[in-house]
């Protein structure tokens, strides 16, 4: 068997540049390159590992860990799981920053690869810089916490596990299944190690993405369902983008007469001029979503993992006698709230069902009532996001309608946690598909401008529009400066409300006194104005203020023609929100001295009554 003698970390460089990918007849790398912050544990071995082949493998510097790793998820994302990206940290605080980022990539069900360096597997210069000692069990590190967060794990203790570990590494990010973060740590001294390696493990492999057919009993059962349906409902879930199912599902809605509602993560699977997509469901939905899906009877979930804010904590399917149909790759989202699984991929799935379901199609009264609610969301929204709406303040609302007229189909908006990821979901009416990503699987402030620098990247030929408030833009900031090094220009809308302001509303509405999420509600010895533009600029930005929606508006179209990222900074509404939206359970006291806290224990009380338990 023909060899070649590698270090530990220059195989798995080489290996990684072996997989290969095709999107859209064009041969690329699977593993587009690495974000990569260096430190003891990672620059002497896998350093001089990547430094051989930065002209064919990329690697990009990085501002924190946390950062690096979620631009590498939001890459993800936008290629729609068709290709990778590594990122690589040091041991202790490094590692442990990306945690957060292994987090949002398995909310997700995103693949990125995380590389860690670790303590010596040999013990012997223990313990070393940044090691957190474990005094009941030695082999433990702090990489030991990646594991709850990652599909697939492992440390490699000895140069040879590569040949074992990779493989199944890989295999369990292309899986639709199984597809989520990776993470290998990889101890200093075995980084060093050489061994005489196999050619082959390193000959170039063209991977494919599995696409797995329905059962036929699954099937059937599925087709019975939907096919003695009088309302049907689809929800399209994020699995659709992954599955490059969107013209599948909009082509099965055609044929079968069926409204469409989306998650969060599905938004834009339909354009939302189209006469059956029914807006967005849930708890950051609208009245036209919710109100089709408290009365249909038979739902078609494909490629959604019915989060809390997609079924309002289950209380949305209000028809006691709903039937579930769980169209997903995964068995465990598939069978959730006694739903009829159909494990499958999305676009396959569609298509297997839309043969056995033959010409069936919904009743006109239910499209005809779905064309009614739709007309009067599309009126609402209008309404409040006209630049005259009455408002003290300029709000979310008016911000997201300014740029949403001002957008073209190819335009790609980016939000993640606090108020704008449901003020989007209503307010942005998308024009092209696949034109959004809203991080609310795992709701991650710093999302916003790190994970946009990565989509950046992924298509380098759209505009990548950032929306963000004033509290992540403080939490996370830093690859603003990273996007400029790079030349991966952004658009990015900075929105002060004064501090935590969803949050502020959450703790109003049930019952509290403002505390400790607005600025002017926190401990504080003065309140201080920040100048967000001028921040921006001081890291090589083009930034300016707006203050009424004609100045946004301006100032977008000087953003657009911008030859580098471009921050317009506006203070908007703390207290003014989109309507529509339905229920959603969070804890509330049961005792409290205050009358509005037991007002809203039994507002929650009564909302939990229309809950779907085992129904």
């Amino acid at each position: 068997m023909k060899t070649v003698r590698l270090t530990t970390a220059q195989a798995i460089v080489r290996y990684l540049m072996a997989q290969q990918t095709e999107i859209d007849g064009e041969l690329r790398p699977l593993f587009a390159g690495a974000f990569a912050i260096f430190g003891h544990g990672n620059v002497t071995c896998l350093g001089p590992a990547l430094e051989a082949v930065k002209e064919t493998f990329p690697t990009w510097r990085g501002q924190n860990e946390q950062g690096m790793a979620l631009a590498a998820v939001a890459f993800a994302k936008a290629m729609r799981r068709r290709q990778i990206m590594v990122a690589t940290s040091s041991i202790g605080p490094g590692a442990t920053n990306m945690v957060t980022a292994a987090a949002v990539a398995h909310a997700n069900r995103l693949p990125v690869l995380l590389l860690s360096g670790d303590t010596f597997a040999s013990r012997i210069p223990d313990p070393v810089l940044q090691q957190v000692e474990s005094f009941h069990d030695p082999s433990a590190t702090v990489n030991d916490s990646f594991k709850p967060v990652t599909r697939f794990w492992d440390r490699i203790v000895k140069p040879e596990q590569v040949v074992h570990s990779l493989p199944h590494a890989v295999a369990t990010m292309l899986d639709p299944a199984t597809c989520g973060p990776v993470f290998l740590g990889l101890p200093q001294d075995v980084q060093a190690e050489a061994y005489d390696y196999p050619v082959r493990f390193f000959e170039p492999e063209l991977r494919s993405f599995p696409r797995p057919r329905p059962d036929t009993a699954q099937l059937a059962r599925a087709a019975a369902a939907l096919s003695q349906s009088r309302k049907p409902l689809i929800v399209a879930g994020g699995g659709v983008h992954y599955s490059l199912a969107e013209d599948a599902l909009r082509t099965f809605a055609e044929r079968h007469h069926i409204p469409v509602v989306e998650t969060v993560a599905g938004k834009a699977t339909m354009v939302s001029a189209h006469p059956l997509n029914a807006g967005p469901i849930g708890s950051t939905g609208c009245t036209s979503a919710n109100a089709m899906a408290a009365e249909a009877d038979v739902v078609l979930a494909v490629g959604t993992r019915l989060q809390d804010f997609t079924t309002g904590s289950w209380t949305v399917f209000a028809n006691e006698a709903v039937k579930i149909i769980g169209l997903n790759t995964a068995t465990f989202d598939a069978v959730k709230h006694l739903a009829l699984p159909l494990v499958a991929d999305a676009r396959e799935g569609l298509s297997e069902l839309d043969a056995l379901v033959g010409d069936w199609r919904g009743s006109d009264e239910w499209t005809d009532k779905a064309h009614v609610e739709i007309a009067q969301y599309h009126a609402y929204i209008d309404k409040i996001a006209s630049p005259t709406a009455p408002a003290q303040e300029v709000t979310y609302a008016q911000v997201i309608g300014a740029i949403d007229r001002l957008a073209l189909p190819s335009d790609y908006a980016f939000a993640a946690a606090g108020g704008f990821p449901g003020e989007l979901n209503s307010g942005w009416r998308a024009k092209g598909q696949d034109s959004i990503d809203m991080e609310y699987g795992y709701s991650c402030m710093g999302y916003e401008i790190s994970g946009a620098w990565g989509a950046k990247m992924a298509m380098p030929d759209r505009e990548v529009i950032v929306f963000v408030g004033d509290g992540s833009y403080l939490m996370m900031n830093s690859d603003l400066f990273s996007s400029v090094l790079s030349g991966h220009k952004l658009i990015v809308i900075v929105c002060d409300n004064g501090g935590f302001a969803v949050i502020n509303r959450l703790q109003v509405n049930q019952g509290g006194v403002p505390f400790n999420n607005l600025i002017a509600d926190a401990k504080v010895e003065r309140v201080v104005a920040v100048d967000f533009a001028a921040h921006a600029a001081a890291m090589g930005c083009e930034a300016e203020t707006a203050t009424t929606i004609a100045e946004l508006e301006a100032a977008f179209d000087r953003a657009r023609a911008a030859d580098r990222t471009y921050v317009i900074a506006m203070k908007t509404s703390a207290y003014d929100w989109t309507g529509g939206g339905s229920f959603w359970e969070v804890g509330v006291p049961e005792v409290s001295d205050r009358e509005e806290i037991r007002a809203a224990k039994a507002a929650m009380d009564a909302g939990k009554a229309g809950q779907r338990v085992g129904w």
